[in-house]
Order: structure tokens, then sequence, then C-alpha cells
């Protein structure tokens, strides 16, 4: 490590955050930027896909059904696909920020590399969180509101009836989003937990779930924080597009200096989002990789049992290199031979 290990204050995980992030940010946004390149790069062929039908059929009916069929086979096709450079991202990110914290300097290659072997651990990681999540407490309230709505349809409720039932699902749906909050906070640094102690995808959400008792108030607080400067971000390239737009107006409606106008500033505000996006998207998996060793700081003792492994006063158990790493830690001396005299 270079940075003493000890409790640090939120504030405190945030700024090694920043320092982590802009000094490895070719690392990070590199790493980060797979699936947005990847919706890029597959959005013209779709679109492409999509538009050629209504261009060469001719009823309106064939049209829609060839859109519909093209839809299905883009679906098939690039949703699996993204899902799979995601997990590569997700994985890289992580894998690269435990590396790096641990003094390690790393290549994109490298942390890429390092998802490879344990793809299917990952994958099913973020799916059964995604599950336990959003999908546990969305099925409870489906199935508790689902005989409302049944009776409230076949019964023609009146007003004072609508109403009750419209009540009764704001309180479920309000009731389901505290649980998916709830749970995400429990749950949040599984992947730092899967990636840094090379765990199976259960027993990592149930270690998160042990270590993040005591922190997830930060935790929410972070993912406040990132979400408010989403926000800003998306307002700025907003303000943009309409400071554009304005301009292109004044230069007169259907003119050409308007259609470019407006063009371009759509353009920038496409590539503001982007790039926006992909500089935002590593800063929780930075910090989920610095709230799981605090955390381990403070509840197992790690800083002690890091600087006795350094002192030589535990026997450290041999970890598999990252492939493409540099660790800047020393390797370990190989005693001499001894030789017992008769």
């Amino acid at each position: 490590m270079n940075e003493p290990l000890r409790p640090s204050t939120l504030g405190e995980i945030l700024d090694r955050t920043a320092q982590l992030y802009r000094g490895n940010f070719l690392l990070f946004a590199g790493t980060a930027a797979l699936p947005l390149l990847c919706t890029f790069a597959l959005a013209i062929p779709a679109g492409v896909l999509f538009a050629v039908p209504g261009i060469a059929a001719g009823g309106a009916g064939s049209v829609v059904m060839i859109r519909g069929l093209a839809f299905i086979l883009a679906f098939l096709i690039v949703t699996p696909l993204y899902l799979a450079i995601y997990v590569f991202s997700i994985g890289g990110i992580t894998q690269a920020a435990v590396s790096v914290h641990g003094g390690q300097k790393l290549t994109i290659r490298a942390a890429l590399a390092g998802v490879r072997p344990r793809f299917r651990t990952y994958l099913w990681l973020l799916v059964l969180q995604t599950i336990l999540v959003a999908g546990v407490p969305a099925a409870i309230a489906s199935i508790i509101l689902a005989p409302f709505i049944y009776l409230a349809f076949r019964s023609g409720a009146g007003a004072a009836a609508s109403f009750a039932f419209g009540f009764l699902a704001f309180l479920l749906i309000a009731a389901a989003l505290v649980a998916i909050v709830w749970l995400a906070l429990r749950y949040a640094m599984g992947m730092a937990v899967c990636v840094a102690e090379k765990k199976t995808a259960w027993e990592s959400l149930q270690r998160a779930d042990k270590l993040s008792k005591g922190t997830r108030g930060r935790i929410l607080v972070l993912y406040l924080l990132i979400g408010a400067l989403s926000i800003a971000v998306s307002m700025l390239s907003y303000f943009i597009l309409l400071v554009v737009t304005a301009a292109a107006s004044v230069a007169g409606k259907g003119s050409v200096a308007a259609i470019v106008g407006m063009a371009l500033g759509a353009i920038l505000y496409f590539v503001v989002n982007i790039a926006s996006q992909i500089v935002l998207a590593p800063v929780p998996w930075i910090a989920l990789v610095l709230f799981y060793y605090d955390q381990r700081i403070r509840k197992e003792g790690f800083d002690i049992e890091w600087m006795m492994e350094q002192a030589g006063l535990v026997a450290q158990a041999p970890a598999a290199p990252t492939p493409g790493a540099e660790s800047n830690l020393p390797l370990p001396v190989a005693p001499p031979d001894t030789v017992e005299e008769p």
C-alpha cells in the first residue's frame, strides 16, 4: 500500500478516490469506456437494420413486421454482447482499483485479462445482485398489489375505492423503492469482495452484507454525490445544446446555417453526455474498493495484519499475479539451503 492503513472518514475516502483516479486516469476511463463505446458502435448498424425495411418494403404492414423481426434479432444479438462487455468493464475497473490501491501498476489490457478467468463468477454476481436488490422487492410489491388490481377492474370501483387503491399503490411503490435502496447499500461492496478475495458470487454478497454494517450511510452519501454530479453535467450538456440551437435559430429557420447549427448542437450534446458518463463511471467502483478496505481495517484489523506481513512476522499466502501488472512490493528472498553436518 502507498498510503498508511488506518480508518478513514468519508472525506478522506473521496479524496483518496480522486487521487487514484487522477494518477491512473487513462486506466480507469479507458476501462469504463468499453460499454458506452460498444453501445455507440452497435447503434449505427441497429439503426440501419431498423431503417432499411421501411425503405425497401412497400406496405405498412410488412414494414411493421420486418422492423419487429429486425428489433428482435438486434435485441438477441446486442443484449448478450453488451452484458459481456459491461461485466468486463466493471470487473476491470474493480481489479484496477484493487491493484492500484495495493501499489501495482496496471494496464487496461492487464485489467481486462484479469477478468477473463472469473468472468462467469462476475456475471453471476451482477445477475444475483440485481435479483436480490430489484427483483425481490418488485416481485413482492406486485404480488401484494395484484389482487387489488383484479378486484378494482372486476367490480368497477367508484371514486373512493379508486382513490384508496391509488394510495395503496403509492405506498407499495414507495416501500419497494426504500427496500431497493436499502438492499443496494447492503450488497454494494459485492464486486470489491469478489475481486479482492476471489470468493464465489453468493459468498461475496454475504460478506459484503456483513462488511457494509456501519458504513451504509456513507455509501448512500457517495451515491447521492455522484447522482448530483451526473445531473449537473447533464444540465451543462443540455445548456450547450440550447445555446447552439438558439444561435442557429437566429440565423434563420430553414437556412443552411440553422440546420448545420442544430446538427452541431446535437453532436456536442451527445459527445458531452458520453464523455461525462465515461469520466464518472469509475468513481463509485473505486470508492467502493476503498470502503471495502476501510471496513476491513475497522472490523478485522487489516492494517495490523498488513504491517505484520510486510515485517515478515506472518507467512503471506502466495497470490496469483495479475497479468501485465508490475508491483512495487519487494519480492520474497528464498533462504539459503542448510546442510546438516555429520
